[in-house]
């Protein structure tokens, strides 16, 4: 009879150490994240080795959002909550810590990818209100800060999958960063009299000063009302004032206002901007954070004078 190789004694020593650990050493990590993007960057760091629910439904205002009781089970499970901080997920953290389970561990993305001294405030984000302007993910730079903060928490909460999460989160945001200069590049060949973004949201204070663009106003308050009669003349004069080739809404937001808006200053309405609505049905190749990004950065330079060519070469599909 042959004797077993040391090759087969190694997988044999392996498998009894894996059948002998705890239950809780082969279960898979429970995570819970909130808005979108974010989900997605973790997915994109964690692959299969954790269970991961996303709260914030696709298409919801992220900013009024408020977790429903069927959501406490996944907040009462969770061994690691990632959230994006800033101000943004309010009732979600309150009920979170309410709720918070021993060991579980939060992270505030934002909270710890920029200091107070970089927080930016506008008109959806007043400063008198207190609460910065929360988008950062929108520009790419910060996006990748974002994951490198999953992975190192991922490592710490899980440590025997180390290897795994650092290798993704290393060829991920080698990705981020073709996309991030692709962006430059795109941004850089819309004339520079159209690089101005009106907005219904205060979504993109971040990106603009990244990618060479500038935010000349936002429709929504602060409050997250319709804006008044007086509010939208304002934006009326201040579109014909800029020349502007157009107006941006979102998926998320209302279009009418907008729409009207657009129609009395002589510009074209674009309903399409996404800040934390990813596109594509689950499962395609754009349903991701770069095909968010790709999505939205194609739409500002087919309608501002620009060449999108510099997005081509990037794929947009999860790893």
């Amino acid at each position: 009879m042959k004797s077993p190789t040391t090759r087969t004694i190694q997988l044999f020593v392996i498998y009894l150490m894996i059948i002998s650990l705890p239950d809780a050493a082969l279960a898979k990590l429970n995570v819970v994240t909130t808005v979108s993007p974010i989900t997605n960057l973790v997915k994109n760091v964690a692959g299969d080795k954790i269970e991961i629910e996303g709260i914030v439904p696709e298409g919801t205002n992220s900013h009024t959002f408020e977790p429903s009781p069927s959501d406490i089970k996944f907040l009462v499970a969770a061994d690691l909550l990632i959230y994006n901080g800033l101000h943004l997920e309010i009732p979600t953290e309150k009920l979170a810590k309410a709720n918070q389970k021993a060991g579980s561990t939060f992270l505030k993305l934002g909270d710890a990818t920029i200091s107070k001294e970089e927080w930016q405030f506008d008109f959806s984000f007043p400063k008198s209100g207190g609460h910065p302007n929360p988008h950062l993910w929108l520009n790419v730079a910060h996006a990748m800060k974002y994951v490198e903060l999953i992975r190192d928490a991922l490592v710490s909460a899980d440590p025997l999958n180390k290897a795994h999460y650092e290798e993704r989160a290393m060829r991920f945001n080698t990705r981020l960063d073709a996309l991030d200069q692709a962006i430059m590049k795109t941004i850089a060949t819309i004339p520079e009299k159209n690089r101005k973004l009106i907005t219904y949201h205060d979504s993109w204070a971040y990106f603009c000063p990244r990618y060479g663009c500038k935010i000349i106003g936002a429709i929504q308050p602060a409050d997250f009302s319709s804006p008044s009669p007086r509010e939208m003349a304002r934006l009326i004069d201040q579109l014909k004032a800029a020349d502007v080739p157009a107006v941006f809404g979102s998926e998320v937001f209302p279009s009418k206002i907008l729409n009207q808006i657009g129609k009395e200053a002589g510009v074209k309405f674009i309903s399409t901007l996404r800040d934390d609505d990813l596109p594509g049905e689950e499962g395609s190749a754009e349903n991701s954070y770069i095909g968010m990004m790709l999505e939205n950065v194609r739409t500002m330079a087919d309608v501002l004078g620009g060449n999108a060519e510099s997005l081509n070469g990037i794929d947009p599909k999860n790893q």
